[in-house]
């Protein structure tokens, strides 16, 4: 039975990093989104006090026009938490500063009542903080009940979005997962766009005509988080995928937007033929589809059967830049699979990955407005809640 949900009120938010890359990529996707409206920017001391539109005057990088409803917000010192009170009830992290000052401010955030949903890797491997691709793993949700009771928190809570190239092949290894084929050997090489590194960046004269064979803690990130993604809640906890190796090498290319990655796999139990592998692929829906999200793609995974697709100028904006492309799918020799992926590095591995987390969270009931209601029959689709249901028995929650 399919149901169709709207909401009643908009939620003001708040974004913690406003100026740069992806504080301006959240602004940017959030212009006309139908729950959330930018209400609230906070920066760096040398930003607090200036108007939005000057801090980012010369420095403004996407495509659209500064709406003057957010370029005439005052800009705040993300440190002051108490600025945020009664004028946002979400907060988006991306703030660009050393892990201890981002763990420690945003669970300041949290402690003072506000969701905090995180770009930064501060609290990846916290134990009571989900971190979610909610195509994969909104069970994962149900830990923020955990953290909540362990950190007094109230209706405030940290939840993270994963490493940003991971986006660009792990949906398509847990679609491979999801439909029987147990993949345990991963082989991936990245190759990551310039706007991963931020704003101003890899400077010029060290990326054109050139490849940079090294960004730093990247492949420990990439062999680590898919572990913690495709486990499983345990406790107060996540118990990593303990059947799962995965070898990476990342490499920063002069392309503007859109991380690639070559992938093989190894399988441990039946093989998928490349013609059910493709429409496994195509096939594939998760819970957010199911929702009707509003950042979520209606496919997912799109597949690209040109011999020389997907590449990054022609396929990163795919979905609004929310779907992974993938083509060249393929036997390997040395593994079973291997395929190359494409994804939006900075909508859908970075600011668009964390509004569709915020949008999950809201349907599951963990961020709210006063007086926001959902006009629907039921709340929500049958399969989520019988699968929060028993997520939340594995965290010790009624």
């Amino acid at each position: 039975m399919e149901h169709s949900y709207s909401f009643c009120m908009r939620i003001d938010v708040g974004i913690l990093g406003a100026t740069g890359m992806v504080g301006q990529r959240y602004i940017s996707l959030l212009a006309n989104h139908p729950w959330y409206r930018v209400a609230f920017v906070a920066a760096s001391p040398a930003s607090a006090g200036k108007r939005y539109g000057d801090a980012v005057t010369g420095r403004w990088r996407m495509h659209d026009t500064l709406s003057p409803e957010v370029a005439n917000l005052v800009i705040t010192d993300a440190a002051d938490v108490g600025a945020g009170r009664g004028r946002c009830s979400l907060v988006f992290s991306c703030l660009e500063m050393g892990k201890d000052e981002v763990a420690a401010l945003e669970l300041a955030w949290a402690a003072a009542g506000h969701p905090v949903v995180s770009n930064s890797s501060a609290h990846r491997w916290t134990e009571d903080v989900p971190m979610i691709i909610p195509e994969i793993n909104h069970a994962h949700a149900a830990l923020i009940e955990t953290q909540r009771r362990n950190r007094g928190f109230g209706s405030g809570l940290v939840a993270v979005k994963p490493n940003c190239s991971l986006q660009s092949w792990i949906t398509p290894v847990e679609a491979l997962r999801e439909a029987g084929f147990p993949v345990n050997r991963i082989m991936v090489t990245t190759f990551q766009a310039a706007s991963g590194a931020g704003f101003p960046g890899v400077p010029s004269l060290d990326l054109i005509d050139n490849i940079i064979p090294l960004i730093g803690g990247e492949e420990e990130k990439t062999e680590r988080e898919p572990l913690r993604i495709l486990g499983r809640l345990q406790g107060e906890g996540i118990s990593l995928e303990a059947n799962l190796v995965i070898s990476a090498s990342c490499n920063r290319v002069p392309v503007t937007d859109g991380h690639g990655a070559a992938v093989s796999l190894g399988f441990s139990g039946p093989k998928p033929s490349i013609e059910e592998a493709k429409r496994i692929f195509r096939n594939f829906r998760a819970l957010p589809q199911e929702m009707g999200l509003p950042s979520a793609p209606a496919q997912p995974i799109v597949v690209r059967e040109e011999i020389d697709r997907p590449q990054p100028a022609r396929d990163r904006d795919a979905g609004g830049g929310m779907a992974v492309s993938v083509g060249r799918i393929r036997e390997c020799p040395l593994l079973d699979l291997r395929f190359f992926g494409m994804s939006h590095n900075t909508i859908r591995g970075a600011a668009g990955g964390g509004i569709l987390t915020a949008e999950l969270l809201t349907r599951l009931g963990y961020i709210a407005e006063s007086g926001a209601t959902w006009t629907a029959e039921l709340s929500l689709p049958a399969s989520a809640i019988a699968s929060m249901a028993r997520a939340r028995e594995l965290v010790g929650c009624s």
